[in-house]
């Protein structure tokens, strides 16, 4: 079934329940009779189900907010009511946009549909979720465009962009966008080149947001690593050459094929652990550049890594020295910072926090300047990192 018809069956996919009264609010109810479960796939018997729409009562697209009420052990349902003739759009998940429901394997649907003529009845059968079925052609949402083997001046390795374009470059050929460098580029948007097979859900999360009118169209560049991942990611002599190897070259090569905004208010960076203390590196060396910085995990209080990423045995604080020495003017810019605390996030979580309280102690504002959220049951990988950024997304082009 191909999505078109996927879309028109779901609309069609409900009963009448009574006649149209002028005037007054209609009722949609929607059920959701899960996959069955099993110990990989499914829907736990310990899990919830969400409604994530168009509207207050469904969340206002927060894909957490809004709990169905629990029928059985495969059945869910949930009411509301809506202004006669209202457009109501919305998703199933469970909890996040990367565990949105799916109803044909490998494929990210589109919202369900319903124009509230009347009291309404529909009745939707998932048959996985999106982080239990690697979605078809590669996982990407969207359209993708690569440029191989980059060589930059200082490093020792080339690299690849993947670069992902948004719902409506090919169709408005006079529109221009702002740009999102993401570092880790080979994880962010396909689980076949992810570090664990399971990559952030950007395409699909941008694409969801932006779709739903929550965030602005952008661009996203992924920079791949390469083998010098730790040295470059960091405040070193290599990570000096990697962040003026995108400033020279990656950039201009971007602005110069594709329809951006290149100025530094369309201009931002993202990554996790380390490639989050370069993101937030990259603000502060250039702010004539980079705007806005989405530093997930970030390792701002580390062992010292060698020009070869070995650690040295002692603990770099290089970054929060240089931003709490600084005495210029305070820098027009913009930082979300996040962590969680199991694992391997816990020993993060104090460079966040001396990170932020440095920033406050310079004038930075937060939730104006900059934003820090928590995530006590979040652990160090690209299923916690893919689950939040959404929250980044919507702090740098949020509408």
């Amino acid at each position: 079934m191909s999505l078109r018809n996927w879309t028109s069956y779901l609309l069609v996919c409900f009963f009448l329940m009574h006649g149209i009264a002028a005037g007054q609010a209609k009722q949609l109810t929607v059920r959701v009779i899960a996959p069955h479960t099993t110990p990989t796939e499914g829907t736990r018997r310990n899990e919830q189900l969400f409604i994530a729409g168009n509207h207050p009562k469904l969340g206002d697209w927060n894909p957490g907010a809004v709990t169905m009420n629990r029928e059985n052990d495969s059945a869910w349902s949930f009411a509301v009511d809506v202004s006669v003739n209202a457009r109501v759009e919305f998703k199933i998940t469970r909890g996040t946009w990367n565990s949105q429901a799916v109803y044909q394997k490998g494929i990210i649907p589109p919202n369900t549909v319903v124009v509230m003529a009347r009291d309404t009845v529909i009745v939707l059968h998932p048959v996985s979720w999106s982080d239990q079925s690697a979605p078809a052609g590669g996982g990407t949402t969207g359209t993708v465009k690569y440029h191989r083997d980059l060589e930059g001046n200082g490093l020792r390795y080339k690299r690849d962009l993947i670069v992902w374009l948004p719902p409506s470059y090919e169709k408005e050929k006079s529109k221009r966008y702002p740009v999102l460098y993401a570092h880790d580029g080979q994880n962010i948007f396909d689980p076949s080149t992810s570090f664990i097979g399971y990559d952030w859900h950007v395409d699909e999360a941008a694409d969801s947001l932006i779709r739903a009118g929550k965030m602005q169209e952008i661009i996203i560049v992924g920079i791949c690593n390469s083998p010098d991942r730790g040295p470059e990611y960091s405040n070193t002599e290599l990570g000096k050459a990697y962040a003026m190897f995108v400033v020279r070259q990656v950039k201009p090569l971007i602005d110069s094929t594709y329809r951006t905004k290149s100025d530094r208010l369309n201009t931002a960076t993202m990554g996790s652990s380390m490639g989050g203390h370069i993101s937030f590196l990259f603000t502060w060396w250039y702010p004539d550049i980079f705007y806005q910085a989405a530093c997930l995990s970030p390792a701002f209080y580390t062992p010292v890594l060698d020009e070869h990423g070995k650690p040295t045995g002692s603990l770099d604080d290089r970054t929060l020295q240089q931003v709490r020495t600084y005495t210029g003017e305070k820098k027009e810019i913009r930082i979300y910072m996040d962590c969680g605390g199991v694992g391997m996030e816990e020993s993060l979580k104090s460079g966040m926090d001396m990170m932020a309280d440095i920033l406050a102690a310079k004038g930075f504002v937060e939730e104006k300047d900059f934003q820090v959220f928590f995530d006590v049951n979040a652990d160090h990988s690209e299923r916690s990192w893919a689950a939040r950024v959404w929250r980044p997304l919507e702090f740098m082009f949020g509408r």
